[in-house]
């Protein structure tokens, strides 16, 4: 892919439900440890859908237009003069937010809570839904040979999977309930049984995505019922033989009712993981957490080693992400996979670059 004779063409957020195509400049490497990629996919997340739908989420508010998407892999096109790891040709999963490296949590390592994180897509920042894109190299992940373009779009998905699940400390013989089988809770019910997991329990309102997880991953399913949380709690430890609670509850939902059943269905002393957003305040259970001395976390995007590990799980045939691509449009039909994503009739919708021939 030559930056000189391609296209940089880019997916603009102007504000909602208006966006344009514009063909910007080629970025130029910004110092000697950066790589320029070709992007070939890029997957919709619920947050681009939000942006799309409302212009903001929490205190992110779209004031300028805005390139779309953080979901990539791409082929590296040229090196910065300092680069060791990577060459031109190589096929990569693009971790898309860059911390300061220098502040508290990113010497402590947990650099994912850097208070100046440039993330791709969320203001003012632009996203990866353009032809070329410049990175640091070490937040582009080489795939193995056995790993497609389109699999290393979902690695990003998938590391946000895998730092739950991490947050959950899941070992082997455990029996984990998963609240929300869309992508991300999909995935975290797929790397708690990689992670070794007995027992993997998928819960939605959605009677589709139920019957997915159970043919991808989940040993058990639940359908979320419009009663009081302790009942779908006691529902759910009744058909899945969890006589006493869950050793981890992930709520990958965000939704108030889900979280609600998660701490009535955690067992006493055991570990509940807060990975989905939706309202910024809701009324908790806070005396059940109390009384059985849950551990409670929170999960918020991905750390360190989180997607060499989701690479790995990949490579290694632990977690097909195959099977949560629904379909691939071409770069002009963006904004229709956007809709078909928003209809919430598909699980992963990928959109090929601008130079990406379909």
């Amino acid at each position: 892919m030559d930056p000189k004779s391609a296209s940089n063409l880019s997916f603009i957020l102007n504000k909602p439900h208006d966006v344009a195509f514009a063909d910007r400049p080629v970025p130029s490497l910004q110092g000697p440890h950066d790589v320029l990629v070709g992007v070939n996919y890029t997957g919709i997340c619920g947050s681009d859908v939000h942006y799309w739908e409302h212009g903001a989420i929490g205190h992110f508010v779209v004031k300028d237009p805005m390139v779309l998407g953080h979901e990539s892999a791409g082929t590296v096109v040229e090196v910065g003069s300092a680069v060791t790891t990577l060459s031109a040709g190589d096929r990569i999963a693009l971790e898309p937010g860059y911390p300061c490296r220098r502040c508290a949590p990113c010497l402590g390592g947990r650099y994912n809570l850097c208070p100046d994180m440039r993330f791709a897509a969320t203001p003012p920042y632009d996203g990866t839904l353009t032809g070329f894109w410049v990175a640091p190299a070490d937040f582009c992940y080489k795939l193995p040979d056995n790993v497609s373009l389109q699999e290393g779009a979902l690695i990003e998905p998938l590391a946000v999977a895998v730092h739950i699940v991490r947050q959950a400390a899941v070992t082997p013989g455990q029996s984990v309930v998963v609240m929300g089988a869309g992508p991300v809770g999909l995935l975290c019910a797929a790397v708690a049984r990689a992670f070794g997991a007995s027992k993997v329990v998928s819960v939605d309102i959605v009677e589709s995505k139920l019957a997915f997880a159970k043919s991808f991953c989940s040993t058990h399913i639940y359908t979320s019922q419009r009663i009081a949380a302790e009942d779908n709690a006691a529902n759910i430890k009744r058909e899945a033989d969890l006589e006493g609670g869950a050793d981890v509850v992930i709520d990958a939902s965000g939704a108030e009712p889900s979280i609600q059943t998660s701490l009535h269905v955690v067992r006493m002393g055991g570990t509940y993981v807060q990975g989905g957003m939706g309202k910024s305040d809701i009324t908790f259970p806070i005396m059940a957490m109390c009384l059985k001395e849950v551990t409670a976390k929170g999960s918020f995007r991905y750390g360190s080693g989180d997607y060499k590990l989701a690479i790995d799980l990949v490579a290694g045939g632990k977690v097909d992400v195959k099977r949560l691509i629904s379909g691939t449009v071409p770069f002009k039909e963006a904004e229709d996979a956007f809709k078909k994503v928003k209809e919430g009739e598909v699980i992963k919708m990928l959109i090929a670059g601008p130079n990406e021939k379909l």
